[in-house]
């Protein structure tokens, strides 16, 4: 029984350092926290493509059961998935493009994951049918929409806090406060 338990642990192991969908740049990988219904954000990708279209790619992890479970039902409802398949859900990615001006954004494609990296259901927003007509609209403040075009624009934070740092500090023309020593008491 062990030695099937560590081949099965060996097997899972190199199916998840072999899946090609989990394979990003880990230097523009950035941690985005958890949003107002308690669900892990990562940017995985982001700049501009070969036209220099502003782009992102985010990845949400359900850490939310309820919300995990009401997209499982959309996938069994909606897509014909069958509950076995739309149960081991485990992230959804999304692909995001931008105007140049950062104010508008679309979706270019939503893909739904299991926990090894394989595709479960995925919609590519591309124009071929009325349903996968990319929409642009304005980017909620906030959002991860918002932080992805931050990065993609070069507007980031990160990079703002990075040119502090590396920035000559001014000197302070403040007077030190002196420091307090207190005696103690003899017994």
């Amino acid at each position: 029984m062990k030695k099937f338990a560590v081949c099965a642990l060996i097997i899972g192991l190199v199916a998840v350092m072999a899946v090609p969908s989990m394979a990003w740049d880990a230097a523009k990988q950035k941690a985005l926290g958890q949003d107002k219904n308690k669900m892990t954000w990562y940017l995985l990708d982001y700049g501009k493509d070969s036209n220099g279209v502003p782009f992102a790619v985010s990845r949400k992890y359900y850490t939310n059961t309820t919300v995990k479970n009401e997209t499982i039902e959309l996938l069994m409802s909606k897509f014909g998935i069958s509950p076995e398949k739309a149960g081991s859900l485990y992230f959804t990615e999304y692909g995001y493009e931008y105007t140049p001006d950062g104010k508008q954004f679309a979706v270019t494609y939503l893909r739904h994951y299991d926990m090894l990296g394989n595709l479960i259901h995925g919609t590519e927003y591309d124009g071929t049918t009325e349903a996968t007509q990319k929409t642009f609209s304005a980017i909620p403040a906030g959002s991860t929409p918002a932080k992805g075009a931050s990065y993609a624009l070069g507007r980031s934070n990160t990079a703002a806090q990075e040119q502090k740092k590396s920035a000559p500090r001014k000197s302070s023309s403040t007077v030190p406060a002196k420091r307090v020593v207190r005696s103690r008491k003899a017994n």
